[in-house]
């Protein structure tokens, strides 16, 4: 799926995606070297070091590489700053120009049942805020990802999934955005409350049907029958106790260079899915070692977990949604026409207080994510035995992710351990099991 949306929508779901035509060919594919030799200071021996195995890993990425990928990721932390600016731009037009309330004013000429009167306001606001977002998420979203070579599509086919996103936001977004204002306008009282509670089984229905229901429509996705690399993968999720009986793949190379692999979903909808660039790209070593990570999240419960966290920043960010709400709409709800927190053309605030809420607490969220990336990482090496190839798949990823940040960037900008930090991790559990790999 795209990997971004341009501007959120209220509470965290809003989807934005681009409506124009150009002609553009992408460029050759950002590719470092396949790393299937372990280098000499990482073979196993009486004095392995860590450090000097890290080390010896890191010097196999081409100069040039590592400069390039430190420059998209350090690109991305002004990518951050200047979508927040643009969507609180985008916000405060339509409240101070009124377009907002004249939208609301359009859907309710159009009906007077109020669902249908929010979903015509959710129809308008998308197409409006899509149409002004479209010069930064061209950009950000296309060209940029081409001048770096992560990127293989022509602009036709990509528009192509801009316009499915589209489809997708526009049913998805709208049943939220009808849901939460009936909540306001049911619950007065209550109504930050009950929102979060809406808000958080949205997103338990969305990871529900994800995987079958809305992957597909992006990526073609088919039963991956190689038993050379099905076979380690189901022995690996058996002794996991994980439920799977099939692996999948997906067509990934279609849209992007990135490697990538996941377990998602539940119960009767949870896949072992593996991108064709991972299969195309990694050695055996490296794929189990992806793998044993992701299966890591499953037995970890990192997504019961993860819910537990969302709800409760998700109830924080109502509270201070109610108290924004009532601060902003007593000093300009007049002058912006807004009614109160029930009427639809307050979406555009909610977009921006949230945004900002979303903006201060982003090192916090990428902490919680970095933590259990983490400890998916530390599952993954014992259960899969496969150090090396989970170095491997360290510099496969350090295409577009910095891999050497100081701490303080570490923290504030990586939702993932760095690259160094991850093979390190490898190496020093390498180190603590040497007898696996000399035999000793």
């Amino acid at each position: 799926m795209p990997s971004r949306t341009g501007l959120a929508t209220a509470l965290g779901c809003a989807i934005l995606f681009c409506t124009a035509f150009a002609l553009a060919q992408p460029p050759a594919a950002n590719e470092m070297p396949s790393v299937v030799q372990v280098p000499a200071e990482a073979q196993a021996s009486p004095h392995f070091d860590a450090t000097a195995a890290t080390n010896a890993y890191l010097a196999q990425i081409p100069a040039d590489k590592t400069a390039r990928s430190d420059a998209y990721f350090e690109g991305g932390y002004w990518m951050i700053l200047w979508d927040f600016l643009y969507g609180a731009a985008v916000a405060l037009l339509l409240l101070n120009l009124r377009w907002s309330a004249r939208m609301r004013d359009m859907a309710e000429r159009v009906t007077r049942f109020k669902p249908v009167h929010t979903f015509v306001y959710w129809l308008q606001y998308l197409v409006l805020t899509t149409f002004l977002v479209f010069p930064l998420s061209v950009y950000e979203d296309y060209f940029r990802e081409h001048k770096y070579g992560l990127a293989t599509q022509t602009f036709g086919p990509w528009m192509g999934d801009q316009m499915k996103g589209l489809g997708v936001n526009l049913v998805l977004g709208g049943l939220l955005t009808m849901l939460l204002f009936g909540v306001v306008r049911r619950l007065s009282r209550t109504w930050w409350i009950w929102g979060a509670v809406v808000t958080t089984m949205f997103l338990i229905f969305a990871s529900l049907i994800a995987p079958v229901y809305i992957v597909p429509i992006f990526n073609k996705v088919t039963r991956l029958d190689d038993p050379k690399i099905v076979d380690p993968i189901l022995s690996l999720a058996r002794a996991d106790g994980i439920p799977a009986k099939n692996v999948y793949t997906m067509d990934a190379s279609r849209q992007t260079t990135r490697m990538s692999a996941n377990v998602s979903g539940f119960a009767n909808t949870m896949r072992i899915t593996l991108n064709d660039n991972l299969l195309r790209r990694g050695s055996p070593e490296e794929i189990q070692a992806v793998m044993g990570h992701e299966m890591g999240h499953y037995v970890l419960n990192h997504v019961y977990k993860g819910i537990m966290f969302f709800f409760i920043v998700t109830v924080l960010a109502f509270v201070y949604l109610r108290w924004g709400l009532d601060w902003t709409l007593q000093r300009w709800g007049e002058k912006w026409q807004i009614r109160g927190a029930g009427d639809t053309a307050v979406l555009p605030l909610v977009v921006l207080l949230v945004a900002i809420f979303g903006f201060v607490l982003s090192p916090v969220m990428n902490t919680f994510t970095r933590t259990q990336e983490y400890e998916a990482d530390m599952y993954g090496l014992n259960t899969s035995r496969q150090p090396d190839g989970f170095a491997q798949g360290a510099i496969h990823l350090g295409e577009y992710r910095k891999m050497n940040p100081g701490p303080i960037e570490e923290w504030i900008f990586f939702d993932h351990p760095s690259g160094r930090n991850r093979i390190y991790a490898s190496m020093r559990w390498k180190a603590e099991n040497l007898k696996l790999f000399t035999g000793q």
